[in-house]
């Protein structure tokens, strides 16, 4: 048996059925794009069931993938049994091979044993499979011609081997390939042990035949109802963690080098022994299953919320920092695991990588907001089993545990779990009667998502200016003591509200700035008697009326309450320094590259900046750099930033200036930059910014290029982005220096000579491979066909550059002066084609240019050239082989002898 990693196992699978004709499909997302029925993708055919079902085509008949699954609710819930249970996970990668109408049972059955025997080196004996005991067909398929002993066969019911979509419509046996854990045991007692699933095999790899269409519920699967379907298909599921586990020769899949590191880097953060590792094992196998999970979630978009898929995201992150708090932490720590996932998944699944930062963000916040109430809620828990206990009840009744998530924010899965701890039941029938009674009275299920008509906004405006309450500062103060004046949902009011509800708000002052001019909104609290509301986003929907978007951490708010709003000082300032930042950057740019720059739009947030801006041509590395160093400059000059409102006559006379295409009113504000002297910058702003330029700290610019015609774009990081880019890149910088053997400084000497080395090594290797080249062309020649009296020669020649290829036609040209001679390579994965005619054959009409582009456009590219030498590139290396094959057919048809 061949020992792989998981990558490996994964390449070997998605290679092996690539070798036999399928097409291999990447992943799906875990939100289901064709079944709204579906909460997420639970096998590998989920992508595919409109193409079982008849209703898409596809331009392939036999298609692999390495689907990525999650099961955490509905028939498919596997979260109990993670952890406990060494093979159980929430989410999961599922390897699988699928046939539309082409192959059917044999030839799945026949790849499915070699890829485990051949391939992965599975001794034979050690496998055993299951039938539908009505499936005659596959048993007399398994046993005569894979050559299967039938003591290793067993006959299953529909609950086991028989597999259908819905009541009706496509279904049809499955058969299940199985791995022996105790083989010595004995081969009597493998079908016993099947029969009884007791824990001796494990099943590794299920092939579906969808067989039959069934036209009517068949609760007896009598198969009176079952009809053939006119184009069988074949859906298989092979799990990677399974096979890769008995690959690695473990027993658990946490084990595995899917897992490990995981584990490893939670065992750096808690400090413990091994052993203590090891006294804790379902903590941590907990919490690197659900960062699994929380990590492709988001990936897909998938955000932590309280209803719906968003629940799921957020229930598994709760619950992580649940276990955490049990292996100590009290504080955020998960993202720091969700970057050990990345490391083993990033390289298969990349949206991982170009997402880690937003990934690592979210599950942080959403623990931050966890931690605010998880103590709290957890102490009452305890209080009630404690009560419960003294009373000699072993049961928590559902009213108490819908509390527990009303006010407190407590998944009911965690109330579960510590009840679970201290062998206590929870009343789930009185959980959800409570929660439905709360639905009734707050008005539930009204969709939040997009706002309400302006009519309905201004119904909510009138209803509360009559209070004169409504004032918008988000100039002064950054805490302001307030009244609530409105919860709301889609512009409707709300009765009541719990934790987890999302609500919008309307306070009598708000200190929360309103997304405006590329800046985005102010975040942060407000706090009321016994409650908390995460405040996500401030808009206008219309004027006058500010509301605040939040979800509600703890308690239950009452409209009237007193409140402490609160803006989050620190993003506050972050986005602050970077919206000042633009301005040195507008003024920098027309300094550098002309008046005629204009701002074209900006987009402002915490961890960076975006400026786009009207300018003809590139912007060279050379002008890019004197305008980060303009800009630094005026952040040292510790420029006053001054904001004043006067009419917008007076302050377009005075030269500020305004955004392309906005319209302003008759008053406006605007923003100084500069000293007493000296005015650097003078624009219309209504947005947010630092008291002087030295706030920014260092601005640095990471990317310049082309949005559209006429129109650049910049984004740079300034402040605590801007140093942490810093620092990133020196230790980039000192990595590549010390694996150079130096230091920073030296890196300039020691990558030139670096470079010159390797230069020297590829003409060394470059001449090598035309020598040899060289010989096997020679050898080659005596390959050359005949149409008639002409002599031709087709060669592939890999890895051979177009220059060699043409000193390998000087060659053919002294040695077959008559002929043609067409040359393929594949080189740096590009595919490369070269004709070659004899003058002799020029004059009898044939031309190379006309051969060779045909030949060009079978591999995704264009050539041409003079009649005698002709050459051309392309895309698709894989259509090399097709194309040298037309060649021969447009020699035999150019070819017309005299």
């Amino acid at each position: 048996m061949k020992r792989m990693s998981s990558s490996e196992a994964r390449a070997a699978f998605l290679d092996y059925f690539a070798d036999r004709q399928h097409r291999v499909v990447a992943s799906s997302s875990l939100v289901p794009a064709n079944d709204p029925t579906l909460l997420f993708a639970n096998s590998g055919m989920v992508q595919f069931k409109d193409v079982f079902l008849g209703k898409e085509r596809r331009a392939y008949r036999r298609a692999t993938t390495s689907q990525k699954c999650l099961r955490v609710s509905g028939k498919h819930n596997d979260l109990e049994e993670v952890g406990p249970s060494p093979q159980h996970h929430t989410f999961f990668e599922m390897l699988g091979n699928f046939s539309f109408g082409d192959y059917f049972k044999l030839e799945a059955m026949q790849m499915a044993w070699g890829l485990l025997t051949d391939v992965y080196g599975l001794p034979a004996e050690r496998l055993a499979v299951t039938v539908y005991e009505k499936d005659d067909d596959s048993y007399d398929l398994w046993r005569d011609t894979i050559g299967i002993d039938s003591r290793r066969i067993a006959r299953l019911g529909p609950d086991d081997n028989f597999w259908q979509m819905a009541e009706t419509g496509p279904c049809g046996p499955n058969s299940e390939i199985h791995w022996d854990r105790y083989p010595e045991q004995g081969e009597a007692g493998i079908i016993p042990s099947l029969e009884a699933d007791d824990g001796r095999f494990i099943e590794l790899w299920n092939l579906v035949f969808m067989q039959f269409n069934r036209t009517q519920p068949d609760p007896q699967h009598s198969g009176a109802f079952d009809l053939p379907l006119p184009a069988p298909g074949v859906d298989t599921g092979l799990g990677l963690e399974r096979i890769t586990s008995i690959l690695q020769r473990v027993e658990v899949n946490y084990d595995t080098d899917l897992f490990l590191p995981l584990i490893r880097a939670l065992q750096a953060l808690t400090g413990h022994s091994d052993a203590e590792r090891d006294d804790n094992i379902v903590p941590y196998r907990v919490i690197s299953d659900h960062m699994r999970s929380a990590v492709f979630l988001i990936a897909d978009g998938v955000l932590p919320g309280p209803k719906g898929r968003d629940s799921v995201t957020r229930l598994v992150i709760r619950r992580a920092a649940r276990f955490g708090r049990k292996l100590g932490f009290d504080g955020p720590f998960l993202a720091q695991i969700a970057d050990a996932v990345i490391d083993v998944m990033g390289g298969h699944f990349v949206e991982l990588v170009e997402r880690q930062s937003a990934i690592g963000s979210v599950i942080t916040r959403e623990e931050e907001r966890f931690h605010r109430t998880l103590g709290r809620g957890l102490g009452e828990l305890d209080d009630m089993l404690s009560a419960l206990q003294d009373s000699q009840s072993g049961t928590l009744p559902g009213e108490q545990a819908f509390y527990l998530t009303a006010t407190r924010g407590l998944p009911l899965e965690v109330i579960r779990d510590v009840a679970s701890e201290r062998q206590m039941d929870v009343d789930l029938a009185g959980f959800e009667a409570a929660q439905q009674r709360h639905a009734r009275v707050s008005g539930a299920g009204q969709a939040m998502g997009a706002m309400q008509g302006n009519d309905a906004w201004q119904a909510v405006l009138a209803d509360l200016q009559g209070s004169n309450e409504l004032v918008y500062d988000p100039y002064g103060p950054l805490e302001r003591e307030t009244r609530l004046l409105a919860l709301l949902q889609g512009a409707q009011p709300l009765a009541e509200v719990i934790a987890g509800d999302r609500v919008e708000l309307v306070l009598a002052e708000t200190p929360f700035y309103v997304e405006a001019g590329g800046q985005v909104a102010d975040r942060g609290v407000i706090a009321g008697d016994g409650w908390l509301i995460d405040v996500e986003d401030a808009r206008q929907p219309v004027d006058g009326l500010v509301i605040l978007l939040g979800e509600v951490i703890e308690g239950r708010p009452r409209i009237g309450d007193p409140v402490r709003a609160s803006v989050d000082a620190q993003r506050r300032r972050d986005v602050t320094r970077n919206h000042s930042a633009t301005h040195l950057l507008h003024a920098a740019l027309r300094h550098q590259l002309g008046d005629s720059v204009q701002q074209r739009g900006s987009l402002v947030e915490a961890d960076r900046l975006r400026f786009d801006f009207a300018h003809d041509g590139r912007v060279s590395d050379a002008e890019l750099r004197r305008v980060e160093a303009e800009v630094n400059d005026a952040i040292l000059s510790d420029f006053r930033v001054q904001a004043a409102i006067k009419p917008l006559a007076e302050a377009r006379a005075e030269g500020a200036i305004a955004l392309f295409g906005e319209k302003y009113g008759d008053s406006v504000r605007t923003i100084r930059m500069g000293d007493r002297d000296h005015r650097y910058s003078f624009e219309l702003c209504g947005g947010l910014h630092v008291a002087s330029t030295q706030a920014i700290g260092q601005f640095r610019i990471l990317s310049e290029g082309s949005v559209s015609a006429g129109v650049r774009r910049v984004e740079a990081v300034t402040g605590r982005a801007a140093l942490g880019y810093v620092q990133d890149a020196l230790v980039k910088l000192g990595e590549i220096a010390s694996s150079l053997g130096g230091n920073r400084q030296e890196l300039p000497v020691r990558l030139a000579a670096l470079q010159a080395e390797l230069g020297d090594s590829r003409r060394e290797r470059d001449a090598l491979r035309r020598k040899l080249a060289h010989n096997e062309f020679v050898q080659r020649l005596h390959e050359t066909e005949f149409v008639g009296e002409l002599p031709f020669l087709i060669a592939r020649m890999d890895s051979q550059p177009m220059e060699a290829l043409r000193e390998l036609a000087d060659i053919f040209r002294q040695q077959v002066p008559g002929g043609v001679l067409v040359l393929g390579s594949v080189y740096e994965d590009r595919p490369l084609l070269l004709v070659s005619i004899g003058p002799e054959r020029i004059r009898q009409g044939l031309h190379a240019g006309q051969i060779i582009r045909p030949l060009a456009k079978r591999v995704g590219g264009g050539g041409g050239g003079r009649p005698n030498l002709a050459q051309a590139g392309g895309k698709n290396a894989e259509a090399l082989p097709q194309a040298l094959a037309d060649a021969r057919a447009l020699i035999t048809d150019h070819w017309q002898p005299t």
